[in-house]
């Protein structure tokens, strides 16, 4: 008797979230709908990479993407005077090659699909890769992430002097 995983329901679960989102962000009218559909996109990806033993690639598809580009993202929507009025009028204007262009790449991906040899292996269990990351930049990498570090905290004391500077010539 077979025993029963959990594995495909949450894969097909996952990209179907994935895919409907990624629809939502294509063809919604409204901006802000379209940036809320693609929170549901990354964070549909980021639990592929969870599935495919990234644990580090999703928290920081999380954390830099769903946590610091999306929510930017949404600030400039909301404080951006009369974007939500914004409409597209003329959305037919590419629909003939967008679709050619859609048969082309369906053709090539279903003939990668069906010609590619699947061999299936068993991969064992999936490691967490955090640890060896951890690792690697404490040991290995130590210099290219100091030196990563100080490039980083050198952009944020300019970023501070600069932005001081113009409040001294407002107020001054």
């Amino acid at each position: 008797m077979s025993e029963f995983s959990l594995f495909p329901i949450v894969f097909y679960l996952l990209a179907a979230v994935t895919v409907v989102s990624a629809l939502g962000v294509a063809l919604s009218n409204n901006i802000f709908y379209s940036a809320i559909a693609l929170m549901g996109t990354l964070i549909g990806m980021a639990g592929m990479y969870l599935m495919l033993a990234a644990d580090f690639v999703a928290v920081v598809q999380i954390f830099v993407y769903v946590g610091g580009i999306l929510v930017l993202t949404l600030f400039a929507i909301n404080l951006t005077s009369r974007i939500g009025d914004v409409s597209v009028s003329n959305r037919s204007i590419g629909r003939l090659p967008a679709l050619g262009l859609l048969g082309v790449a369906a053709v090539v991906m279903l003939r990668a699909v069906v010609g590619g040899g699947w061999n299936l292996v068993d991969v064992g269990a999936a490691v967490p890769t955090i640890a060896s990351l951890g690792n690697a930049f404490l040991t290995d990498y130590i210099l290219p992430f100091e030196l990563a570090s100080l490039v980083l905290l050198a952009a944020l004391v300019g970023a501070v002097v600069l932005s001081r500077k113009e409040l001294k010539e407002e107020h001054g």
